[in-house]
């Protein structure tokens, strides 16, 4: 699979993958997610030892057993029992005597024995996951020689590997092995692997390896696919040197300072992120070509790009989150560094033959003409080494935010037709330039991020040269919206406006925090936009500027633009509406007919939403988000109605606050109404109020006019407290 290059980390190796029970199924109990090793790619499976269950069925420890043929072929059948979850502390009999797939997830099985199979030599895929196992006794698989896929994850067979791996020498077919979570050592995972040459998928992830060297997996000639990843491994020299066939290889989560030497001409993937790596050098005195399509370096800590192969059909590189910079203007500038070294040799104690590197040479990058996707978020990128985007014909997407752009020219980096996704956010852009041909050459490009820099002026017609454009993210910059008459006087080959009328193909525009005031009506006539971010811009009037996109607009963001009222009802498609940090003290009623599935109302001023709004937005509302608001404590229906609705999921729900008559912030959730009236909403606080003033006012007033009209006998009282008599 190609990884996503969005998010923090590509998924090498394959998600948990739920086995559905084609076939012949024998249901012992809940069953859960196990690995399927059919077909060319093993699914691994990440076993996480809870309580929940992927697929419960209703039948108990009862064996149910169905006949239906398998999937694969109509020749085939396919008999399956899933007994999962069902305390068993040994493997049930009485099954059929054909089973193929067995699984025995989350259990208390704690030995396997020898006769605990036997029954069963049919078997092939065999599931012990999160049992508590220790061993597998010498014999268990004797009458199960077809066995093809096990999997041991999560368990503790640190406690009995060695009688384990006697067992697992008696499979001759063993594919796929998958010994995760199980707190091996360096050891006993190379007693555990001996003279299993059959394997071809296995995964290790999960356990204590530190060292790796030649002889950890030596026997394994047929293996293909090896997850080693949050392992505590720093050093893995001449590990899979006896694995020539290895395809696909996962280093991630690991301690690793460096990958040297490297030489593995078969592999496809290789994951070594989330390590600590300073230097990624391929082997460059090979004449093979290495067949490696995804390089996955991301959050190392790499100061240089990579010194890739000479020849590869390297396509994903991912390198975002390191501290790689290019350095050639130091090797241009030699009087600086008059003493300094210009090369850096690694010596291998192993091999006579060591590696040396020129440091300021930007032309060692390798092979990087099948490039498609290069990923170098969050690095120290100043610019682009000249002639390095040319190297990439093919490139179709580049990630390039949080970086130290200060420039770009479009034009001098010959930038390839077949650029799809130019993500440049967030970095120190204050000049971009290009000229009619170059735009006219970047006609795929359809994602064009520029948010987060300190641009003012842009080239002239530089989006409406560009035909495939469906998304631009100018947020945060100084560039203004051109006014009719600005378009048509502008003969500058740049401008500090831009005129977007004539962007037919753009359906995605942000313009966030671009301090605009002034949106003429003409703006957007013509497009046919389905999201609008306009927010964070105080002031801006808006109302009739976007009325053309009214049939279209799906997303629209008003947030911070204190807007107060604007009416929405003509706005039927939209489905998400954020008028956040507005100052609205009541819910504008035009979004009740809308067909609104996500609403954000954060930071407003509302005090409450009628019973009437609230239970026609429970109808259609998906997500709403209600924080920053002072509600009243005695007018909260509403959080009922929305509480109870299960389709509607309030955002920061226990965060939502209210006020009650003495200006006593409360969490809406947790407060309780006694001291307020149901029906008419008013406090009860009120009339304590009201009433106990009265009270002491009467009872004050009865007490002077009764020591008014009978003054002795406050007299009496303090003779008889005050004036006692002593001893002396």
């Amino acid at each position: 699979m190609v990884p996503q290059p969005y998010g923090s980390t590509a998924q090498w190796f394959h998600s948990p993958m739920v086995p559905q029970p084609h076939g012949s199924t024998a249901l012992c109990s809940n069953s859960t997610m196990v690995p399927q090793p059919n077909g060319p790619t093993v699914q691994w499976s990440q076993a996480q030892c809870s309580n929940s269950t992927m697929i419960p069925q209703p039948y108990g420890p009862t064996v149910q057993w169905f006949h239906s043929p398998m999937v694969h072929s109509p020749e085939q059948i396919q008999r399956t029992a899933l007994c999962n979850n069902g305390k068993l502390s040994a493997v049930p009999a009485g099954l059929p005597d054909n089973l193929e797939e067995f699984q025995l997830n989350y259990n208390h099985i704690q030995t396997l024995q020898d006769n605990s199979l036997l029954r069963y030599p049919s078997l092939n895929t065999l599931s012990l996951a999160c049992n508590s196992l220790e061993k597998l006794e010498s014999n268990t698989f004797q009458g199960t020689k077809l066995l093809e896929s096990l999997n041991l994850a999560n368990n503790n067979l640190q406690n009995g590997y060695q009688e384990t791996s006697r067992a697992l020498k008696t499979l001759p077919k063993l594919r796929a092995l998958d010994l995760s979570e199980n707190e091996l050592d360096d050891e006993m995972v190379a007693t555990l692997l001996q003279n299993l040459t059959s394997l071809e998928y296995l995964n290790l992830s999960g356990n204590f390896l530190r060292r790796l060297d030649e002889t950890s997996f030596r026997d394994l000639y047929q293996l293909k696919e090896l997850n080693l990843q949050r392992n505590l491994m720093y050093e893995i020299d001449g590990a899979f040197d006896s694995n020539p066939k290895l395809q696909r290889l996962n280093l991630a989560f690991n301690y690793l300072h460096c990958l040297t030497d490297f030489h593995m001409t078969e592999l496809v993937v290789l994951n070594a992120s989330h390590n600590f790596i300073e230097w990624f050098i391929s082997r460059q005195d090979l004449n093979d070509t290495f067949q490696l399509e995804t390089l996955d370096l991301s959050n190392n800590k790499l100061l240089f790009f990579p010194f890739l192969p000479n020849r590869s059909h390297l396509r994903n590189l991912y390198l975002s989150y390191n501290s790689i910079s290019f350095y050639q203007h130091l090797a241009d500038n030699n009087s600086t560094f008059q003493n300094s070294t210009s090369t850096v040799e690694f010596y291998n104690m192993k091999n006579t033959g060591n590696v040396t590197a020129q440091l300021w040479d930007e032309s060692l990058h390798g092979d990087i003409s099948s490039l498609e996707i290069l990923d170098l978020r969050g690095n120290q990128v100043r610019y682009f080494p000249q002639g390095f985007i040319q190297k990439m014909p093919v490139l179709s997407r580049l990630q390039m935010h949080t970086n130290c752009l200060d420039t770009l020219n479009l034009t001098s980096e010959q930038f390839s037709g077949s650029l799809y996704e130019l993500d440049i956010s967030n970095n120190r852009l204050n000049q971009i330039a290009a000229d009619g041909s170059t735009l006219t050459t970047l006609g795929n490009l359809t994602y064009f991020n520029l948010s987060l820099n300190n641009l003012g002026r842009l080239p002239l017609g530089l989006f409406s040269s560009l035909p495939s454009l469906r998304s631009v993210d100018l947020s945060y910059n100084n560039v203004d919206i051109c006014l009719r008459e600005e378009a048509n006087t502008s003969t500058d080959s740049s401008s500090a406006c831009i005129h977007w009328k004539n962007v037919v193909s753009l359906k995605q525009l942000y313009l966030r925090g671009c301090n605009l005031k002034r949106i003429s009506s003409s703006t957007f006539s013509g497009l046919s936009l389905t999201h609008l971010e306009l927010s964070d811009n105080p002031g801006l009037i808006v109302q009739e500027s976007i009325q053309s996109l009214s049939r279209t607009l799906q997303q629209l963001g008003l947030g911070n633009t204190q807007i107060q009222d604007f009416d929405f009802s003509r706005f039927q498609a939209l489905k998400s509406l954020n008028v956040s940090s507005n100052s609205l003290a009541h819910l504008p009623s035009s979004l009740l007919n809308l067909d609104l599935e996500v609403l954000d109302l954060r930071d407003n001023r509302l005090s409450t939403i009628s019973s009437g709004q609230a239970n026609a937005l429970a109808l259609k509302l998906h997500t709403v988000f209600l924080t920053g608001n002072p509600f009243n404590c005695c007018q909260t229906e509403w959080f009922r109605t929305f509480e109870t609705t299960k389709t509607i999921n309030m955002v920061g729900q226990s965060d939502i606050e209210c006020e009650d008559l003495i200006q006593t912030t409360h969490r809406v959730e947790h407060f309780q109404p006694s001291l307020c009236l149901v029906k008419g909403g008013e406090s009860i606080l009120w009339y304590i109020l009201l009433f106990v003033p009265i009270c002491l006012f009467l009872v004050g007033s009865s007490i002077i006019v009764f020591l008014t009209f009978k003054p002795q006998m406050l007299q009496k009282s303090i003779k008889k407290k005050c004036l006692k008599p002593t001893s002396y």
